[in-house]
């Protein structure tokens, strides 16, 4: 079942939930895209058709962070938990260590995907990796593509930061058995970027925490109040349709 927040639909999985559909759709080699929608895709998606038209036509999208998952229940359609792109990466990996899946890093800055494969398979030592960084010419396309084709990815993590992300999976749909856009998450799984502590991630204060750490985030961050506003009143005009369908 999903909710739709501003136009774009949210899948009411769990993180449990998530893992395991991840994981029988690798099993079954069942060609599949996740879509980890943050306020500001979701904000950015209500001005581009095209990019909510691709969003929806996931098959897995899930809540990333605590503003969707508030704005789910604002809207009368609760999702049990936030499921962030980082936090299903490392969900993943214990049964992609077990399980010996190929998985293909692309994105970030050149060596940063390299330093991200390196820490996740010292730590999941089954786990078969290859890595692309994503500043390369459009010219190189071609060469990367065919080189991911020849890897046979099980699990392909796409980290060119969110839209171009999305616009690039939806164009490359058949790569890997599942696709993933992870924006930012190798600079996490590398160490360069340190997460919040735990007790700030359970009192969801973790966008403060990096907002702190990295104040080159305020202009993102700035998004959310306009996020926040468009959820109420889309649940201002939901409410109104049923008062007038109850009269």
């Amino acid at each position: 079942m999903r909710v739709e927040v501003l136009g774009v639909k949210i899948d009411k999985s769990s993180m449990r939930e998530s893992v395991e559909y991840i994981q029988r759709a690798i099993e079954r080699k069942e060609k599949t895209w996740v879509v980890t929608a943050n306020p500001e895709l979701i904000f950015a998606a209500g001005a581009d058709a095209r990019l909510k038209q691709l969003i929806n036509r996931a098959q897995l999208v899930t809540p990333d962070g605590i503003g969707v998952v508030w704005a789910a229940k604002r809207l009368g359609y609760p999702v049990p938990e936030r499921v962030t792109g980082i936090d299903l990466l490392e969900a993943l990996f214990p049964a992609a260590g077990e399980n010996k899946w190929r998985i293909f890093f692309l994105g970030s800055k050149p060596g940063v995907a390299d330093l991200a494969a390196k820490k996740v398979i010292e730590k999941h030592p089954g786990i078969i990796g290859e890595t692309q960084h994503g500043y390369f010419e459009p010219e190189e396309q071609a060469e990367i593509l065919e080189r991911i084709r020849k890897f046979q990815p099980d699990l392909l993590l796409v980290g060119l930061g969110a839209p171009r992300q999305e616009f690039w999976i939806a164009s490359h749909p058949d790569l890997a058995t599942v696709n993933i856009g992870v924006g930012g998450s190798f600079d996490a799984l590398a160490g360069l970027n340190k997460r919040a502590p735990r007790w700030i991630q359970g009192v969801h204060l973790e966008w403060l925490y990096r907002l702190i750490k990295q104040p080159q985030r305020i202009k993102r961050q700035i998004v959310l109040p306009k996020f926040a506003w468009r959820v109420i009143k889309q649940g201002k005009k939901e409410e109104q349709k049923h008062t007038r369908r109850s009269r």
